[in-house]
């Protein structure tokens, strides 16, 4: 073999090198190349005078008065789920795959490693049939966030600590108010339990990302106290007002939901009603 030849056949090599070392890296061009082409078509749809728009009616004026008052609509609540699987990959690999219609903006490995999927201004599919307050379309209005977790172990330390530093970050960028911060389960009282009760709902709450009751000692419940208007009130569903009830002991008291003593329910669940008024 010639130095010619020899040459050649070593940079065939390194291209199959490169191009396998590419591969391994991106595992998801392909997906990323069509969520590039979604937001390219969304963009075009932006760029779009109002005036110019299918489906407009009526009289049209002769110009174009566009308003300079605008912005971007900004997500006002942030949902938290567990994936409910066995791997952050499994988990991104159910994202990008277009049959099964669902997604999140993000998703928190055990590791703490983070992926930010969609950007927070697009509407992720995550919600799904819920209702938390006077909201019924949560996903046009929420941040929905996916924690790799079963739903039968305990949040690593790791994966908590980024948790906290993105909740931070969403928080002063949209001006989150704390109680705008609640679980899977909160909103879908009946159908979804996560994240599990082994969620720190307390530990987030120390910063500002959700309420939580004090000590409740010396609490005095009201006899006129009504338990349904205030799950209602804080923002649950009650259609279904026992699955109401233990989705709030799981958020407030997983330490009670299989035992739950009423009394001290009754106690805790005053308690956050009056931080939610």
């Amino acid at each position: 073999m010639n130095t010619i030849q020899h040459f050649v056949k070593l940079c065939c090599l390194a291209a199959i090198v490169c191009l396998y070392t590419y591969c391994a890296r991106t595992p998801y061009a392909q997906t990323n190349k069509m969520y590039r082409q979604q937001a390219k078509t969304y963009a075009k749809v932006l760029r779009e005078q109002p005036g110019d728009l299918p489906g407009d009616a009526g009289v049209m004026p002769a110009w174009w008065a566009g308003t300079v008052n605008f912005n971007l609509r900004k997500p006002n609540l942030v949902i938290i789920h567990h994936t409910a699987q066995n791997s952050c990959e499994q988990t991104l690999k159910t994202f990008t795959m277009q049959r099964t219609q669902v997604s999140a903006h993000y998703v928190i490995c055990r590791d703490g490693t983070i992926h930010h999927m969609l950007n927070d201004y697009l509407r992720a599919w995550h919600g799904g049939a819920a209702r938390w307050g006077n909201l019924t379309d949560i996903n046009s209005s929420s941040i929905g966030i996916e924690l790799d977790n079963n739903g039968f172990e305990p949040f690593q330390p790791a994966q908590i600590n980024s948790l906290m530093i993105l909740l931070d970050t969403l928080q002063h960028r949209y001006n989150i108010p704390a109680a705008n911060f609640v679980g899977h389960g909160d909103i879908a009282p009946g159908r979804k339990v996560d994240p599990s009760a082994y969620f720190p709902w307390q530990q987030l709450a120390r910063k500002g990302f959700g309420l939580w009751y004090d000590d409740t000692t010396n609490t005095a419940v009201p006899a006129s106290f009504d338990k349904w208007q205030a799950l209602r009130i804080i923002g649950y569903d009650i259609k279904d007002s026992t699955a109401a009830l233990q989705a709030f002991k799981r958020h407030f008291m997983p330490q009670d939901t299989i035992a739950p003593s009423s009394e001290a329910a009754q106690k805790v669940l005053f308690n956050v009603f009056r931080k939610y008024q």
